[in-house]
């Protein structure tokens, strides 16, 4: 039997495959939607091409599905962020946005509200970790963490037309 082995391809406009194969060479892919779904299909064993099953998830489905394959009450070393009270969110800015073309520390988030950015999505692109010289865009989608109530309060700042 071989070993287990993934592998990852972006699929611009759909959101990116993850694949894997088993030690037993069974092939599972795993394709996470920007919109937050996900599409798990089998492969058959005797023809790794054809597809045996395919189940659409919700984001929410995907999620209970995680929960059941690796509840966390067996990881004592994995961090929760409601543990920690802290959430994470996808904050759209709008083409009308009034931070539309200026710069990412024009907003003052971390000051105002305590939440950190840890990434922009543009595109079909991920922008880890932007500065304050970033400059952001109509469309952009900003990945935060902080409290929730710094969280909504981003969302506030973002949400400024």
């Amino acid at each position: 039997m071989g070993a287990v082995r993934t592998s990852s391809t972006p699929l611009p406009g759909i959101g990116v495959r993850y694949d894997l194969t088993t030690r037993e060479d069974r092939r599972l892919s795993v394709v996470a939607h920007r919109d937050g779904s996900r599409t798990l299909s089998a492969y058959r064993g005797d023809d790794p091409d054809a597809c045996a099953l395919s189940l659409r998830l919700t984001g929410g489905e995907a999620e209970a599905l995680v929960d059941v394959l690796k509840p966390t009450h067996h990881s004592p070393t994995l961090l929760s962020t409601t543990e920690l009270g802290l959430v994470a969110e996808r904050i759209k800015l709008s083409a009308a946005s009034h931070w539309n073309g200026r710069l990412l520390g024009e907003t003052r988030m971390r000051t105002e509200t305590g939440v950190s950015i840890v990434a922009v999505l543009r595109r079909a692109e991920a922008i880890p970790s932007p500065g304050p010289d970033f400059r952001l865009a109509g469309g952009d989608t900003l990945i935060v963490i902080g409290t929730r109530e710094g969280v909504d309060a981003a969302a506030a700042i973002l949400g400024r037309e």
